[in-house]
């Protein structure tokens, strides 16, 4: 065995050597935004659950999102990345490891006259060995072990990004199953609407037979009904979409939601919080991705700069070999060795400093990736809750002006049958209930998907397990 001072004369030649590789200059130089930055304090707040869409009480929401999460195949690339990842962060971690392998040769040949073969020059030999090779790679300067905890950051960054996505397709399922619910309302509010005008166009034109109105008023209920007929047409189809939409979401074909009808009037609204707590860095899995993929790259920073001193290893054999078989596998053909392997880069033509000088840019970039997720973060919290505060106010404007419609067209449909009115001031106050009736379907829809939009930006209830350090220490 080789002393310990054998051992130490490389390592300090070396140590003296790596002051050729200078790192000087090379760092990152962005900077982390700080929640306080962006108006988020700590507060006290109920954030949705993990399976918030229960608090719908829809049973086939429940199932349409139960199938997505299972079946959506954007989902299942999302979680073969992160297999991936663990498998990569594994495999650094196996460099930290010793290296025990085996292996066994014969080799015929013919052994050289000018060479150090001595008396058996000229003549073929079979070159036999059987032998146990191990090294252990010492990590004395960390190259390693900054590798694994960079794999280890982007590993824990592809967990986040997975159930990033599961937030992101639970809220997108839940969009379009609001949707298709405003789309049958809407149809529902035009099929009564159809009605309406066909029984009018017969009422016009009797009076027309009876000289009471002329055939302009006629030809003017005559076009209306069509004109809800394409209307009708163009809902059906937006309707066929949206349910393909859903389709499309579980991983299914078609038919799956074929006849998916939900109603839109059982569908509740939410109650939410409306202040933007600092927890929302832990209850949004793309900012605990971000997070991590920072704390990856300035880990990486790390293994390069680690790379400008020598790789020290330890290598040993044990075995036989032997030239021939009568000897081989016996005592005399026993050999056995062990020492240091050093290996210091000196001239590397610049390629250590540029890829550390890219490192730092890698870690630049995931810091500024992180800012823009943060701040995007907030808002689209600070917009969903805006649109919270008003849709209210908005859907009881919108109540009190459809009452007063309606009872305006009773009034006028009153006037008319008894020849008090004209046709033109009950297609006018017709058309008022009409729409102030959809502007009530598409407000209850609004506001159902302002629920999801706010249950998706405060991170559709994922809670971080574990977070990196602050950023700051680890710079």
């Amino acid at each position: 065995m080789p002393s310990r001072a054998a051992l130490a004369a490389p390592l300090l030649a070396a140590l003296l050597m790596a002051g050729c590789a200078s790192t000087e200059g090379i760092a990152p130089t962005a900077k982390m935004i700080q929640p306080r930055q962006l108006g988020l304090q700590p507060a006290q707040t109920a954030f949705p659950r993990a399976d918030w869409w229960t608090a719908f009480h829809d049973p086939e929401l429940d199932r349409l999102i139960a199938t997505a999460l299972a079946d959506n195949p954007t989902l299942q690339v999302a979680q073969a990345r992160l297999a991936q990842a663990r498998a990569l962060a594994q495999n650094a971690g196996s460099a930290l490891e010793p290296k025990l392998g085996a292996a066994v040769s014969s080799t015929r040949q013919q052994f050289s006259n000018s060479y150090i073969y001595g008396p058996f020059g000229g003549n073929w030999y079979t070159d036999n060995s059987a032998l146990l090779q191990g090294s252990w790679e010492l990590d004395f300067f960390g190259k390693n072990r900054q590798t694994l905890q960079a794999a280890i950051g982007e590993a824990h960054a592809a967990a986040a990004q997975e159930q990033a996505a599961r937030v992101l397709l639970s809220t997108n399922v839940a969009s379009a199953y609001v949707n298709l619910a405003r789309l049958i309302a809407a149809q529902d509010v035009l099929q009564q609407t159809l009605q309406q005008r066909e029984q009018m166009l017969t009422l016009v034109r009797d009076r027309v037979r009876a000289g009471l109105e002329t055939t302009v008023q006629e030809k003017q209920a005559l076009a209306e009904v069509p004109q809800i007929r394409l209307q009708l047409d163009q809902t059906a189809v937006q309707i066929a979409q949206a349910r393909n939409l859903l389709a499309a979401l579980m991983g299914q074909g078609p038919q799956a939601t074929v006849t998916l009808s939900p109603r839109l009037a059982s569908l509740p609204t939410l109650g939410l919080p409306d202040t933007l707590p600092a927890a929302l860095i832990g209850r949004r899995a793309d900012i605990v991705a971000a997070r991590w993929q920072v704390q990856a790259a300035l880990h990486g920073v790390k293994a390069a700069r680690a790379a400008f001193y020598p790789d020290i290893n330890l290598t040993a054999f044990a075995g036989f070999s032997a030239l021939g078989f009568s000897q081989w596998l016996t005592g005399n053909a026993q050999t056995l060795g062990v020492g240091p392997a050093l290996t210091l880069p000196i001239f590397e033509g610049g390629a250590l400093r540029a890829q550390l000088r890219g490192k730092s840019a890698l870690a630049d970039q995931a810091i500024a990736q992180y800012n823009a997720t943060l701040v995007d973060a907030v808002h689209e919290v600070a917009d969903a809750i805006a649109a919270r505060q008003s849709i209210s106010q908005q859907i009881a404007q919108q109540e009190q002006a459809l009452a007063a419609a309606q009872d305006a067209m009773r009034l006028v449909d009153q006037r008319y049958k008894a020849g008090l009115s004209n046709y033109l001031t009950v297609l006018t106050v017709q058309s008022a209930v009409l729409k102030l009736q959809q502007a009530g379907v598409d407000l209850k829809a609004q506001a159902v998907a302002d629920d999801v939009a706010l249950i998706r930006a405060l991170g559709g209830g994922y809670t971080a397990t574990d977070l990196p350090a602050p950023i700051a220490q680890a710079q």
